[in-house]
């Protein structure tokens, strides 16, 4: 298995790679964000990942959801990201979930940390008010256009710094929703693999008219 992860086991050794194979995460999501994350996380170490949707693979989505090729239109995204997790990594128990957030949380399966990959704000309300409640931290992800925001939510009140509404995502070009999927990637490895994390502050990425990528940073109440 050493082999394998031989990589990551050169920046924190074998003693923390083996503690990510007692790491349970949940993917809430499977589409853009979602099938990055399957293949960054799918094959670092950690020993049990959930993934979670109950959408199904369309044709005008694939561009951008890169666990998906044409020929999987109509079935369910998180069956076939957990097939992409299971083919590039013996070492992850992957299951996938077909539903929405509400019915995985009244499953009451213990994770460490729970991962967005959504695209509402809605369900990422809830999301936060889960992870309240069990005491677990998230991290939050979003894309639109050429821009997006991260966040690894602790204390902070995703209710409090957003306004929840129903507004859908207008166009996504594919390149950001890979980029924000890695960052939230490295949050979430960082912290199961018990290395600091910048905690609360919500990262806001553009590029500017001239093509500048700008990275913005805000520090959230947590009172």
């Amino acid at each position: 298995m050493m082999h394998y992860f031989h990589r990551q086991v050169q920046l924190w050794g074998e003693e923390t790679q083996r503690l990510l194979q007692d790491k349970k995460i949940a993917i809430i999501g499977s589409g853009g964000l979602g099938s990055s994350l399957a293949f960054a996380l799918g094959a670092s170490g950690i020993g049990e990942i959930h993934i979670v949707d109950f959408d199904e693979v369309s044709v005008h989505n694939i561009h951008r959801q890169i666990a998906f090729k044409v020929g999987d239109e109509g079935k369910n995204k998180a069956e076939i990201a957990a097939g992409v997790m299971r083919e590039r990594c013996p070492y992850v128990n992957v299951v996938a979930h077909d539903c929405d957030f509400d019915k995985f949380a009244a499953k009451g399966i213990d994770t460490d940390l729970i991962i967005d990959a959504t695209d509402n704000l809605p369900t990422r309300s809830r999301i936060d008010e889960y992870a309240k409640s069990v005491n677990q931290p998230w991290v939050y992800g979003s894309v639109e256009a050429f821009n997006g925001q991260v966040c690894f939510f602790d204390r902070a009140s995703f209710n409090d710094v957003f306004k929840i509404t129903q507004k859908g995502p207008e166009g996504i070009a594919a390149p950001i929703v890979m980029h924000i999927a890695s960052l939230q990637a490295n949050f979430a490895l960082r912290y199961l693999a018990g290395l600091s994390v910048k905690k609360d502050y919500l990262y806001y990425l553009y590029f500017s008219d001239e093509g500048e990528l700008i990275t913005q940073k805000f520090g959230l109440p947590t009172a």
